[in-house]
Protein backbone atom coordinates (compact mmCIF):
# COMPACT_ATOMS: atom_id res chain seq x y z
CA UNK A 1 0.00 0.00 0.00
CA UNK A 2 1.53 3.56 -0.87
CA UNK A 3 2.93 5.56 1.81
CA UNK A 4 0.24 7.22 4.03
CA UNK A 5 0.05 10.70 4.11
CA UNK A 6 -1.13 13.44 6.37
CA UNK A 7 -3.73 15.20 4.57
CA UNK A 8 -5.37 17.23 7.82
CA UNK A 9 -7.76 19.58 5.93
CA UNK A 10 -9.54 17.16 3.76
CA UNK A 11 -10.11 14.80 6.89
CA UNK A 12 -11.67 17.61 8.64
CA UNK A 13 -14.16 18.26 5.84
CA UNK A 14 -15.07 14.10 5.75
CA UNK A 15 -15.82 14.96 9.20
CA UNK A 16 -17.74 18.05 9.07
CA UNK A 17 -19.77 15.83 5.77
CA UNK A 18 -20.83 13.27 7.95
CA UNK A 19 -23.09 15.73 9.83
CA UNK A 20 -24.41 13.09 12.27
CA UNK A 21 -23.60 9.87 11.73
CA UNK A 22 -20.77 7.60 12.94
CA UNK A 23 -16.90 8.30 13.63
CA UNK A 24 -14.35 7.06 11.28
CA UNK A 25 -11.63 6.80 14.25
CA UNK A 26 -14.31 4.53 16.49
CA UNK A 27 -13.40 1.78 13.62
CA UNK A 28 -10.78 -0.75 14.92
CA UNK A 29 -11.19 -2.78 11.49
CA UNK A 30 -12.54 -5.99 12.58
CA UNK A 31 -13.86 -6.71 9.16
CA UNK A 32 -17.83 -7.28 10.30
CA UNK A 33 -18.89 -5.03 7.94
CA UNK A 34 -17.08 -6.89 4.97
CA UNK A 35 -18.50 -9.63 5.98
CA UNK A 36 -21.75 -8.34 6.55
CA UNK A 37 -21.97 -6.94 2.82
CA UNK A 38 -23.49 -8.98 0.20
CA UNK A 39 -22.22 -6.54 -2.53
CA UNK A 40 -18.65 -6.47 -1.23
CA UNK A 41 -16.07 -8.81 -3.25
CA UNK A 42 -12.36 -9.47 -2.82
CA UNK A 43 -11.94 -7.71 -6.13
CA UNK A 44 -14.04 -4.88 -4.57
CA UNK A 45 -14.19 -4.27 -0.75
CA UNK A 46 -15.82 -2.33 1.48
CA UNK A 47 -16.79 -0.24 3.75
CA UNK A 48 -13.39 -1.82 5.65
CA UNK A 49 -10.66 -0.60 3.23
CA UNK A 50 -12.47 3.01 2.99
CA UNK A 51 -12.67 3.37 6.49
CA UNK A 52 -8.46 2.99 6.65
CA UNK A 53 -7.86 5.01 4.08
CA UNK A 54 -10.17 7.51 5.37
CA UNK A 55 -8.41 6.84 9.12
CA UNK A 56 -4.83 7.15 7.51
CA UNK A 57 -5.83 10.22 5.86
CA UNK A 58 -4.82 8.35 2.27
CA UNK A 59 -6.27 10.93 -0.38
CA UNK A 60 -4.97 9.14 -3.72
CA UNK A 61 -5.96 5.78 -2.68
CA UNK A 62 -9.21 7.07 -1.49
CA UNK A 63 -9.85 8.97 -4.88
CA UNK A 64 -8.78 5.63 -6.80
CA UNK A 65 -11.18 3.22 -4.90
CA UNK A 66 -14.74 2.83 -6.74
CA UNK A 67 -15.70 1.34 -3.12
CA UNK A 68 -18.06 4.33 -1.50
CA UNK A 69 -20.18 4.22 -4.69
CA UNK A 70 -20.54 0.32 -4.61
CA UNK A 71 -22.51 0.31 -1.93
CA UNK A 72 -26.52 0.86 -1.53
CA UNK A 73 -26.32 1.81 2.09
CA UNK A 74 -28.91 -1.32 3.24
CA UNK A 75 -27.25 -0.48 6.97
CA UNK A 76 -26.60 -4.05 7.19
CA UNK A 77 -22.62 -3.39 8.82
CA UNK A 78 -24.03 -0.54 10.82
CA UNK A 79 -26.52 -2.78 12.54
CA UNK A 80 -23.85 -5.42 13.13
CA UNK A 81 -21.11 -2.98 14.02
CA UNK A 82 -19.67 -3.97 17.57
CA UNK A 83 -17.99 -0.55 18.11
CA UNK A 84 -21.04 1.87 16.55
CA UNK A 85 -18.94 3.59 13.99
CA UNK A 86 -21.72 3.30 11.29
CA UNK A 87 -20.05 2.06 8.57
CA UNK A 88 -22.61 2.88 6.37
CA UNK A 89 -23.31 6.15 7.16
CA UNK A 90 -19.11 6.39 6.58
CA UNK A 91 -19.80 5.49 2.86
CA UNK A 92 -22.23 7.88 2.80
CA UNK A 93 -20.36 10.82 3.94
CA UNK A 94 -17.10 9.75 1.52
CA UNK A 95 -19.50 10.23 -1.20
CA UNK A 96 -20.44 13.18 -0.66
CA UNK A 97 -16.42 13.94 -0.20
CA UNK A 98 -15.77 12.50 -3.17
CA UNK A 99 -18.26 14.43 -5.34
CA UNK A 100 -16.34 17.44 -3.56
CA UNK A 101 -13.57 16.37 -5.40
CA UNK A 102 -14.88 15.79 -8.76
CA UNK A 103 -16.42 18.82 -9.13
CA UNK A 104 -13.70 21.52 -10.84
CA UNK A 105 -15.63 24.69 -10.14
CA UNK A 106 -15.17 23.73 -6.02
CA UNK A 107 -19.18 24.72 -5.78
CA UNK A 108 -19.88 21.47 -3.96
CA UNK A 109 -17.50 21.87 -1.58
CA UNK A 110 -19.21 25.13 -0.60
CA UNK A 111 -22.34 23.43 -0.79
CA UNK A 112 -21.54 20.11 1.54
CA UNK A 113 -19.72 22.42 3.93
CA UNK A 114 -22.28 25.61 4.70
CA UNK A 115 -26.03 25.27 4.65
CA UNK A 116 -25.84 29.14 4.11
CA UNK A 117 -23.77 28.45 0.48
CA UNK A 118 -26.48 25.93 -0.35
CA UNK A 119 -29.52 28.28 0.32
CA UNK A 120 -27.94 31.33 -0.67
CA UNK A 121 -27.09 29.44 -4.64
CA UNK A 122 -31.03 28.38 -4.08
CA UNK A 123 -31.95 32.29 -3.83
CA UNK A 124 -29.67 33.66 -6.14
CA UNK A 125 -30.87 31.47 -8.72
CA UNK A 126 -34.78 31.80 -8.22
CA UNK A 127 -33.93 35.69 -8.46
CA UNK A 128 -32.40 35.16 -11.40
CA UNK A 129 -35.11 33.74 -12.50
CA UNK A 130 -37.35 36.30 -11.63
CA UNK A 131 -35.40 38.71 -13.25
CA UNK A 132 -36.10 37.39 -16.27
CA UNK A 133 -40.02 37.88 -15.35
CA UNK A 134 -39.18 41.68 -14.94
CA UNK A 135 -36.47 42.93 -16.75
CA UNK A 136 -37.06 45.04 -20.35
CA UNK A 137 -38.96 43.39 -23.06
CA UNK A 138 -36.13 42.52 -25.07
CA UNK A 139 -36.08 39.46 -22.31
CA UNK A 140 -38.49 37.89 -23.89
CA UNK A 141 -40.62 37.93 -20.96
CA UNK A 142 -42.84 39.29 -18.40
CA UNK A 143 -46.58 40.05 -18.22
CA UNK A 144 -46.07 43.44 -17.75
CA UNK A 145 -44.33 43.70 -20.76
CA UNK A 146 -46.60 41.43 -22.98
CA UNK A 147 -49.78 41.84 -21.32
CA UNK A 148 -53.62 42.69 -23.31
CA UNK A 149 -56.82 43.35 -22.20
CA UNK A 150 -57.45 39.87 -23.34
CA UNK A 151 -54.46 37.87 -21.16
CA UNK A 152 -55.80 39.59 -18.08
CA UNK A 153 -59.08 38.13 -18.88
CA UNK A 154 -58.26 34.72 -20.07
CA UNK A 155 -55.23 32.59 -19.70
CA UNK A 156 -53.29 33.33 -22.64
CA UNK A 157 -49.35 31.90 -21.37
CA UNK A 158 -47.59 31.85 -24.28
CA UNK A 159 -48.22 35.70 -23.58
CA UNK A 160 -46.46 35.77 -20.43
CA UNK A 161 -44.06 32.89 -21.07
CA UNK A 162 -43.61 32.14 -24.63
CA UNK A 163 -42.95 28.91 -25.38
CA UNK A 164 -40.20 29.61 -27.94
CA UNK A 165 -38.12 31.14 -25.47
CA UNK A 166 -38.60 28.90 -22.05
CA UNK A 167 -37.78 26.17 -24.62
CA UNK A 168 -34.35 28.14 -25.80
CA UNK A 169 -33.84 28.77 -21.70
CA UNK A 170 -34.12 24.64 -21.30
CA UNK A 171 -31.58 23.75 -24.00
CA UNK A 172 -29.02 26.36 -22.51
CA UNK A 173 -29.68 24.83 -19.13
CA UNK A 174 -29.59 21.46 -20.04
CA UNK A 175 -26.58 21.97 -22.35
CA UNK A 176 -24.46 23.67 -19.22
CA UNK A 177 -25.95 20.70 -16.79
CA UNK A 178 -24.50 18.55 -19.30
CA UNK A 179 -20.89 20.14 -19.51
CA UNK A 180 -20.53 20.18 -16.03
CA UNK A 181 -21.49 16.64 -15.31
CA UNK A 182 -19.72 15.46 -18.17
CA UNK A 183 -16.50 17.03 -16.79
CA UNK A 184 -16.48 15.67 -13.69
CA UNK A 185 -17.60 12.16 -14.69
CA UNK A 186 -14.05 12.62 -16.55
CA UNK A 187 -12.53 13.86 -13.54
CA UNK A 188 -13.78 10.73 -11.76
CA UNK A 189 -12.93 8.92 -14.46
CA UNK A 190 -9.15 10.15 -14.58
CA UNK A 191 -8.74 9.28 -10.84
CA UNK A 192 -10.23 5.97 -10.65
CA UNK A 193 -7.83 4.60 -13.40
CA UNK A 194 -5.35 6.34 -12.90
CA UNK A 195 -1.55 4.55 -13.25
CA UNK A 196 -3.74 1.64 -15.12
CA UNK A 197 -3.31 -0.09 -18.52
CA UNK A 198 -6.74 -0.90 -19.60
CA UNK A 199 -6.86 -2.20 -22.63
CA UNK A 200 -9.78 -0.51 -24.84
CA UNK A 201 -11.56 -3.65 -25.00
CA UNK A 202 -12.07 -4.04 -21.36
CA UNK A 203 -14.02 -0.89 -21.81
CA UNK A 204 -16.34 -2.30 -24.97
CA UNK A 205 -16.73 -5.48 -23.08
CA UNK A 206 -18.55 -3.43 -19.98
CA UNK A 207 -20.37 -1.17 -22.03
CA UNK A 208 -23.81 -2.98 -21.22
CA UNK A 209 -22.87 -2.77 -17.39
CA UNK A 210 -22.66 1.38 -17.75
CA UNK A 211 -25.97 1.25 -19.96
CA UNK A 212 -28.16 -0.99 -17.63
CA UNK A 213 -26.55 0.49 -14.06
CA UNK A 214 -27.37 3.64 -15.41
CA UNK A 215 -30.78 3.57 -16.34
CA UNK A 216 -32.13 0.96 -13.54
CA UNK A 217 -29.73 0.56 -11.02
CA UNK A 218 -30.33 -2.87 -10.96
CA UNK A 219 -26.88 -4.10 -8.65
CA UNK A 220 -29.31 -2.37 -5.78
CA UNK A 221 -31.72 -5.58 -6.07
CA UNK A 222 -28.47 -7.83 -5.41
CA UNK A 223 -28.18 -6.36 -2.07
CA UNK A 224 -29.29 -9.13 0.90
CA UNK A 225 -31.62 -6.39 3.05
CA UNK A 226 -34.64 -7.06 3.42
CA UNK A 227 -36.08 -3.52 2.06
CA UNK A 228 -33.92 -3.74 -1.31
CA UNK A 229 -36.62 -4.09 -3.60
CA UNK A 230 -38.80 -1.37 -2.16
CA UNK A 231 -35.46 1.37 -2.29
CA UNK A 232 -35.09 0.34 -5.45
CA UNK A 233 -38.65 0.38 -6.96
CA UNK A 234 -39.13 3.95 -5.51
CA UNK A 235 -35.59 5.00 -6.94
CA UNK A 236 -36.43 3.87 -9.98
CA UNK A 237 -40.02 5.39 -10.16
CA UNK A 238 -38.48 8.87 -8.93
CA UNK A 239 -36.31 8.74 -11.66
CA UNK A 240 -38.22 8.14 -14.49
CA UNK A 241 -40.67 10.78 -13.11
CA UNK A 242 -38.06 13.24 -13.21
CA UNK A 243 -36.45 12.08 -16.27
CA UNK A 244 -39.69 12.07 -18.08
CA UNK A 245 -40.61 15.72 -16.78
CA UNK A 246 -37.03 16.78 -17.92
CA UNK A 247 -37.36 15.37 -21.10
CA UNK A 248 -41.07 16.57 -21.62
CA UNK A 249 -40.05 20.90 -20.86
CA UNK A 250 -36.25 20.36 -22.54
CA UNK A 251 -37.20 18.37 -25.90
CA UNK A 252 -40.86 18.37 -25.97
CA UNK A 253 -41.92 21.89 -24.86
CA UNK A 254 -43.81 23.63 -27.76
CA UNK A 255 -46.07 20.61 -27.77
CA UNK A 256 -45.78 20.18 -23.92
CA UNK A 257 -46.98 24.01 -23.41
CA UNK A 258 -50.03 24.47 -25.17
CA UNK A 259 -53.14 26.95 -24.35
CA UNK A 260 -56.02 25.42 -24.58
CA UNK A 261 -57.32 22.59 -22.07
CA UNK A 262 -57.76 19.82 -24.99
CA UNK A 263 -55.91 16.36 -24.36
CA UNK A 264 -52.83 15.65 -25.71
CA UNK A 265 -50.43 13.21 -26.46
CA UNK A 266 -47.53 14.38 -23.93
CA UNK A 267 -50.58 14.53 -21.29
CA UNK A 268 -49.78 10.82 -20.95
CA UNK A 269 -46.08 11.70 -20.10
CA UNK A 270 -47.28 14.83 -18.08
CA UNK A 271 -49.28 12.42 -15.75
CA UNK A 272 -47.22 10.17 -14.93
CA UNK A 273 -43.92 12.00 -14.39
CA UNK A 274 -46.15 14.51 -12.27
CA UNK A 275 -47.68 11.43 -9.94
CA UNK A 276 -43.99 9.61 -9.83
CA UNK A 277 -42.60 12.83 -8.76
CA UNK A 278 -45.39 13.60 -5.86
CA UNK A 279 -45.64 9.95 -4.71
CA UNK A 280 -41.72 9.13 -4.40
CA UNK A 281 -40.93 12.32 -2.75
CA UNK A 282 -43.58 11.59 -0.54
CA UNK A 283 -42.46 8.45 0.60
CA UNK A 284 -38.90 9.54 0.65
CA UNK A 285 -39.70 12.15 3.43
CA UNK A 286 -41.79 10.18 5.43
CA UNK A 287 -38.94 7.33 5.75
CA UNK A 288 -36.87 9.86 7.00
CA UNK A 289 -39.07 11.34 8.88
CA UNK A 290 -40.21 7.74 10.70
CA UNK A 291 -36.38 6.68 10.38
CA UNK A 292 -37.65 3.66 9.54
CA UNK A 293 -34.97 2.33 8.17
CA UNK A 294 -30.81 2.59 8.51
CA UNK A 295 -30.48 4.31 5.49
CA UNK A 296 -33.15 6.26 7.03
CA UNK A 297 -31.77 6.93 10.58
CA UNK A 298 -29.04 10.05 9.72
CA UNK A 299 -29.88 12.53 7.48
CA UNK A 300 -27.66 15.54 5.65
CA UNK A 301 -29.28 18.68 4.39
CA UNK A 302 -28.78 17.38 0.92
CA UNK A 303 -30.84 14.06 1.94
CA UNK A 304 -34.08 16.86 2.21
CA UNK A 305 -33.19 19.16 -0.25
CA UNK A 306 -33.76 17.29 -3.63
CA UNK A 307 -36.76 15.68 -2.79
CA UNK A 308 -38.42 18.70 -1.19
CA UNK A 309 -37.58 20.29 -4.45
CA UNK A 310 -38.82 17.84 -6.65
CA UNK A 311 -42.14 18.16 -4.46
CA UNK A 312 -42.66 21.03 -4.55
CA UNK A 313 -41.78 21.59 -8.07
CA UNK A 314 -44.79 18.78 -8.54
CA UNK A 315 -47.09 20.41 -6.47
CA UNK A 316 -47.01 24.32 -7.78
CA UNK A 317 -46.97 22.68 -11.64
CA UNK A 318 -50.34 20.61 -10.51
CA UNK A 319 -51.46 24.45 -9.02
CA UNK A 320 -50.68 26.37 -12.24
CA UNK A 321 -52.13 23.87 -13.99
CA UNK A 322 -55.61 23.85 -12.27
CA UNK A 323 -55.54 27.43 -12.45
CA UNK A 324 -55.57 27.27 -16.31
CA UNK A 325 -57.99 24.88 -16.51
CA UNK A 326 -60.16 26.98 -14.16
CA UNK A 327 -59.21 30.38 -16.27
CA UNK A 328 -57.46 32.03 -13.91
CA UNK A 329 -54.97 33.89 -15.49
CA UNK A 330 -53.33 36.44 -12.55
CA UNK A 331 -53.27 33.14 -10.27
CA UNK A 332 -51.38 30.61 -13.77
CA UNK A 333 -49.18 33.30 -14.40
CA UNK A 334 -47.99 34.00 -10.66
CA UNK A 335 -47.66 29.81 -10.17
CA UNK A 336 -45.57 29.36 -13.49
CA UNK A 337 -43.41 32.26 -12.22
CA UNK A 338 -43.33 30.28 -9.22
CA UNK A 339 -43.00 26.77 -10.43
CA UNK A 340 -39.48 28.24 -12.55
CA UNK A 341 -38.43 29.78 -9.50
CA UNK A 342 -38.38 26.44 -7.76
CA UNK A 343 -37.49 24.23 -10.54
CA UNK A 344 -34.53 26.09 -12.25
CA UNK A 345 -32.26 26.33 -9.43
CA UNK A 346 -32.62 22.85 -8.36
CA UNK A 347 -31.73 21.66 -11.44
CA UNK A 348 -29.20 24.31 -11.60
CA UNK A 349 -27.55 23.87 -7.84
CA UNK A 350 -28.93 19.93 -6.71
CA UNK A 351 -28.28 17.82 -10.18
CA UNK A 352 -24.29 19.28 -11.17
CA UNK A 353 -23.03 19.87 -7.05
CA UNK A 354 -25.46 18.10 -4.76
CA UNK A 355 -26.47 14.77 -4.03
CA UNK A 356 -28.41 14.13 -7.51
CA UNK A 357 -24.98 13.35 -8.98
CA UNK A 358 -25.03 10.14 -7.85
CA UNK A 359 -27.17 9.01 -10.57
CA UNK A 360 -24.38 9.73 -13.26
CA UNK A 361 -21.24 8.72 -10.18
CA UNK A 362 -22.63 5.40 -9.23
CA UNK A 363 -22.98 4.18 -12.76
CA UNK A 364 -20.45 5.09 -14.02
CA UNK A 365 -17.90 3.48 -11.06
CA UNK A 366 -19.70 0.18 -11.04
CA UNK A 367 -18.63 0.21 -15.01
CA UNK A 368 -14.95 1.37 -14.35
CA UNK A 369 -14.69 -1.56 -11.50
CA UNK A 370 -16.06 -4.09 -13.99
CA UNK A 371 -13.44 -2.58 -16.71
CA UNK A 372 -10.72 -3.25 -13.75
CA UNK A 373 -11.37 -6.29 -12.90
CA UNK A 374 -12.14 -7.45 -16.63
CA UNK A 375 -8.08 -5.93 -18.07
CA UNK A 376 -6.68 -7.66 -14.60
CA UNK A 377 -8.29 -10.97 -15.34
CA UNK A 378 -7.27 -10.88 -18.73
CA UNK A 379 -3.93 -9.83 -17.82
CA UNK A 380 -0.45 -11.82 -18.46
CA UNK A 381 -0.07 -12.74 -14.54
CA UNK A 382 2.83 -10.57 -14.25
CA UNK A 383 1.14 -7.49 -15.40
CA UNK A 384 -2.11 -8.52 -13.23
CA UNK A 385 0.05 -8.96 -10.41
CA UNK A 386 1.96 -5.45 -10.62
CA UNK A 387 -1.54 -3.51 -11.73
CA UNK A 388 -2.98 -5.15 -8.15
CA UNK A 389 -0.17 -3.76 -6.15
Amino acid sequence: MAQARSIRPDRQFLRQASHCGGHFNKCCQCATCVSACSLSSVENSFPRRQMLLAQWGMKDELMADPGPWLCFYCGDCSRLCPRDANPAENMMSLRRYLTTQYDWTGISRLLYSSAAWEFGALALVAFVVWLLFTLPQSFGFGLLHHSTPQALSTVMLDKFAPAAMVHKGDLTLALLLSFLLLTNALRMFRFLTAGRKIPLSAYAAELRELIVQGAFQLRWKSCDDRNAFKNWLRHFVLVTGYATMFTLVVVFLPWFQIEDSSFHWTSFLGYYATAALVIATLWIMADRIAKSSEMHRFSHLSDWLFPILLFLTALSGILMNLFRIAGLPMATYVTYEVHLMIAVPMLAVEVPFGKWAHLVYRPLAIYLAGVTQRARSEAPAGVAAAGAA
